[in-house]
Parts: structure tokens; sequence; C-alpha cells
């Protein structure tokens, strides 16, 4: 057997975890794991693929579901780089085992559906747009799935309902439509340098389990009320140098919510991504349209950039988050107008408190009480920061001109790293510990924990990094 050690010793050691259920976590595993078996020979591609699978799925060949598709558990089902997965309608992919793609940057692989084109035109209509159907079910991780493991994958128009078959197979209702679920509390979710197309609900729901969310792309996800990187009750990990644009709610949410019994408090570290244009679907003062921290969760969310986000950062009083062990600063946000300037920080049901490290610094516009949720007492004018400090983002057009705000929903041709002068330089905290749970290694693991940068968001000015 192969066993694997961790980079690093978390700060989960404080945990501690009960229970002699299902949902009883293996302490042992935090530190180590075992490998899982050998996936067993090559998929042959010459015919539409059905039923129980394991093996190999050889670069450079494309491969149709026929139907829905499993991995049985204690089973392994490994994608060399280069391999396009076409589903139907009907299909899906289910993880009782392990599934492993092995994309790379230059050769990525891309889970799609044939004869569908990405529609990227401005301020589509969501019942206009192709992303929002839901043309296939996606990848769906029951509570024995040990690894679901995604480098350079593409995901495309995934969001179909589970239906009545597939969904109890996952214990999930008939009416789920998520992207990707994982919820094994032993099993390692592991997603770097990864785009993710449209959706209809939660683009990834973690209900439970060790997750390390690295460096990767959303556009269009969460359909009409969905978030996209939601980790519910009993998740650890880090999530980091993600960009999301488009969004329906949040982009990265955690809260204790659906905790089952010896499971873990949930524990998310966040920092340095980027949110375009989120809370697409929402109205202001509801829900976020970046980051969201709700009920138990803790965990720690610095080094952010959020763009004409509806509703700004969250920490949410109803029912409230573990304050006691949550800590955030250096995020930035931008507002092209004073109703997104408004809602930076939104009153009543949060306890948002505004940081002095903040961009731009609270003092500028709100009264020194402002995070009692009091509506009467600490309503606050945002005019002193409508467009104050640019980012200065390579090539996207801030203030928006020509179009609504919230038109631009997929990345197109635009490019947001960072340019010499940008506000978000050098302002970010380096001293942050990601909470590594997963393993480090080139297959059965994490390729690498790419620790908090300089400079706030996703793209560093030295180059690390979001790649994409």
């Amino acid at each position: 057997m192969k066993y694997i050690h961790l980079a690093f010793i978390p700060f989960l050691l404080g945990v501690t975890f009960a229970g002699c259920n299902k949902w009883a976590v293996d302490k042992q595993n935090v530190y180590e794991y075992t490998a899982p078996p050998p996936p067993g020979g090559t998929i042959p591609a010459n015919t539409p693929l059905c039923g129980s699978i394991k093996g190999v799925m050889t670069t450079g060949n494309t491969y149709n579901l026929g139907c829905t598709i499993n991995v049985p558990a204690g089973d392994t089902l490994i994608l060399e780089p280069g391999v396009t997965i076409d589903a139907n309608p009907n299909s899906g992919i289910i993880v009782h085992g392990s599934l492993i793609s092995l994309g790379t940057q230059a050769q990525p692989n891309i889970f799609t559906v044939p004869g569908v084109t990405k529609n990227n035109t401005p301020n589509l209509p969501i019942t206009e747009d192709s992303a929002h159907i839901g043309l296939w079910k996606g990848i769906m991780c029951d509570t024995s799935c040990k690894m679901l493991i995604l480098k350079w994958t593409h995901i495309d128009f995934a969001g179909a309902a589970y239906g009545n078959v597939d969904g109890p197979a996952v214990e999930e209702s008939a009416g789920t439509s998520f992207n990707i679920l994982f919820q094994n509390p032993n099993g390692y979710f592991i997603m770097e340098d990864s785009w993710v197309y449209g959706g209809t609900d939660d683009c990834i729901r973690c209900s439970n389990g060790k997750i390390h969310v690295f460096r990767n792309t959303f556009e269009k996800c969460g359909g009409s009320g969905g978030d996209c990187v939601n980790s519910k009750g009993g998740t650890v990990g880090t999530v980091a140098y993600n960009f999301f644009i488009g969004t329906a709610y949040n982009g990265q949410k955690a809260s204790n919510k659906g905790q089952p019994v010896g499971a873990p408090q949930t524990n998310i570290v966040m920092y340095n991504s980027t949110f375009v244009n989120g809370g697409t679907q929402i109205t202001p003062g509801t829900r976020a349209g970046g980051i969201d921290y709700e009920q138990g969760a803790e965990g720690a969310f610095f080094n952010n950039a959020f763009i004409n986000c509806r509703v700004g950062y969250r920490v949410v009083n109803n029912p409230v988050a573990d304050t006691a062990h949550l800590t955030y600063g250096n995020n930035y946000q931008w507002a092209d107008s004073l109703v997104i300037a408004d809602e930076f920080f939104t009153w009543g049901g949060v306890c948002t408190k505004p940081m002095p490290t903040d961009i731009p610094n609270p003092s500028l516009y709100l009264p020194a009480n402002f995070y009692y949720p009091n509506p009467q007492e600490n309503a606050y004018d945002g005019t002193p920061v409508v467009q104050y400090e640019n980012p200065k983002f390579l090539n996207y057009p801030l203030p928006v001109q020509g179009q609504p705000l919230f038109a631009y929903t997929a990345v197109g041709s635009f490019d947001f790293h960072l340019t010499p002068g940008s506000p978000l330089i050098g302002k970010g905290n380096t001293s942050i510990t990601p909470l590594t749970v997963v393993p480090i290694d080139p297959t059965y693991g994490a390729t690498q924990v790419t620790p908090p940068g300089a400079d706030l968001g996703c793209y560093q000015l030295n180059g690390t990094g979001n790649q994409h």
C-alpha cells in the first residue's frame, strides 16, 4: 500500500470527532491515507458507456455516456490527460469508489454535451441561455466515495435533475441538480485549475468531507438560486485563488447546517479569490454575491476582491456563524454605482464587522458602530466610495459602459490580471495558514497548496495564483 503524509499539520488537531455511525470520522485519515486500488484495464472508446465502469480512459479519446455510469465502491476510474466525455441529457456519473481526472494545462479533460456551444452574449436572459438549462446530471458522489480529484478539467452544461433512480443512489432527492456533489466525511475532494460553466443550482455541494479547491474558474454558475462552492456541515479545508463571474448567489459559502452526528464543525479557510458581478439573481440585502459564513461555521477569509457584487461579503447573524473562531480582513470591494456601494456591508440579519485593512477603508463612509444589527442607527451612505480605487484590470471595463451593470456573466475575451499601479498590489495578508487536510501527491492528492498572495484577488502580479 502507498501512504502519503500531509505536508502541513493543520489546526484541525484541536477538533474532537465523535460518533459510531456512518458519519463517524476516521481521525487517522487527517494525517495519512491509503491510495485507492489500481483502476484496472483500458476502457474502450468505441461504444457508449453505461452501468458500472472502472479502469483508465486514455489520452486523446472521446467517450460517450449512453446513460448514467457508476464507479463501484472499491474501484477507481482514472482519466488521462486530453480525454473528452460527451454526455447526454439522461446521463451522469455516480461515484461510489474514486474518480481521478488528470488533465493538464496543455491537455485539459472536458466533460460536456455534444452539439451545444457557449453563448457569452452580454445581458442574455437566463431563460435563453443554454448554460442554465441543465443538459446532464454532473458528478454525483455518495458517502462511500474516497476521492474525487479534478485537475485541469472542464465541466460544462451540467445541472439536470438527478431523477428517481440516480437521486436515491446518492441519498438525494429526485429534484437535486448540483454540478458536483461530495459527501464523505473521510473522503477527499480536490479540484485544481479547472473550469465550470453553467448550472441550475449549487455548482459544488460539499455536504461533508476534506476539501482543497484551488485556482479554478466559475462562469454562470448557480442558475437562478444556487451557490458556487457551498461547504455544509462537517466540511473542512481551504478554498483559494478561484475566479467567479456571473454567479446567482454566493461564490464561496461556509455553513454548519446539516452537520451529521460525529462530523466535525465546518471550518473553511478562504483567501485570494476574485468575484465579478456576483449575485446576479438576487435582490440587494439578501444573501451575498461573494463570500458568506453562517450557521456555526468557522474559518478565515482574507485577500479577496469583489467587483460589482450585488451584496458584499457576509457574516450572518441568524443563525450566527462561529464568530469567536472566524477571522477576516484585507478584502477589497468596487462599486460602479451607489446601489452596489450601499450594500458593501449589510445590516439586519448579519453581523459583518468592517475591518481597517479593507479597501476602501470603512472609516470613509461607515459609522463606527455600524456592525450592530440596527438599521435605524446604522444606515450609511456609500457615495464616497463609488468608483473608488479602480482595480486596474488588464482588460475589463470599469465602470461598465454601454451595457447594464450585470451584463457580463462569462470571461469571454476579458483579462482580469492586475496591471502596475493597481491598488490591489501589495495589500494582501501573507500570514494566513492554509487548512490543509488532503494529501499532496501528483495523482492521488493536491498538486500544490498555493500560499496566500501579497496581492488581493486570484491573480498575482508575479504570475502565481490562478493560471487561467
